[in-house]
């Protein structure tokens, strides 16, 4: 399975490259003899425009099992004010909760951990829930004809060269269009952090306020 795994992820990492959301980046890290670890990616992902999430860039590490696309990856923040990330795997038991659909794990800085996203939808321990990196809900190794086409803006009827590309190409863009969509429109049904849970219904202008200065700490 992991012939197929990293096969998967070289052919998406060749179609990011051609095509990829605007203030989005997604690259493999290098190991110690400088090649691609396709399985640890770095990510960026931009505050959207015209919201208090606007300038922030959120640094994320997606870690891929070695039975993607059957599984989702697992998706690790990385918040500091060094711009460094840890990938350090022992730090994945700090965020498994019965309930987790991707981890967002808190950061190393400096031996200590830096608290994650203020977020109404992010546990304390750091963790999200997001249906389509939960397998037992929203994900697909592969996605329709039908998203494809509304995803990338093309008409339905492409070549099926083109379809198996953009298939690949959505799979991943929907995993980071997926976060950024949550980031400034939680979901109030799964409350998971109090503080910003409680202030995003009773105190809309606070929270943004809360928001704003978490996106100036996390700039380009």
């Amino acid at each position: 399975m992991s012939g197929i795994c990293r096969s998967r992820l070289a052919e998406e990492r060749k179609q990011w490259r051609k095509d990829h959301p605007f203030g989005f980046y997604a690259r493999p890290e290098k190991k110690a003899d400088a090649t691609l670890d396709l399985m640890n990616w770095q990510v960026g992902i931009p505050g959207k425009p015209n919201t208090p999430w606007e300038g922030g860039v959120y640094k994320l590490v997606l870690i891929f099992p070695e039975d993607y696309p059957s599984k989702p990856p697992k998706c690790m923040v990385a918040v500091n004010m060094t711009n460094k990330v840890c990938t350090d795997s022992r730090l994945t038991s700090i965020a498994q909760d019965v309930n987790t659909c991707f981890t967002m794990n808190l950061m190393c800085n400096v031996g200590k951990f830096v608290p994650p996203l203020f977020h109404p939808n992010v546990y304390p321990s750091g963790t999200v829930c997001l249906s389509i990196l939960n397998e037992e809900e929203g994900w697909k190794p592969a996605i329709t004809i039908k998203q494809v086409g509304c995803l990338s803006g093309f008409e339905i009827e492409v070549c099926l060269s083109d379809l198996i590309a953009k298939m690949y190409l959505s799979t991943f863009q929907q995993i980071l269009l997926g976060i950024q969509d949550l980031l400034n429109d939680p979901n109030p049904e799964s409350p998971a952090q109090s503080d910003a849970y409680v202030m995003f219904k009773k105190d809309k202008i606070g929270y943004e306020r809360r928001v704003r200065q978490q996106a100036k700490e996390n700039a380009a």
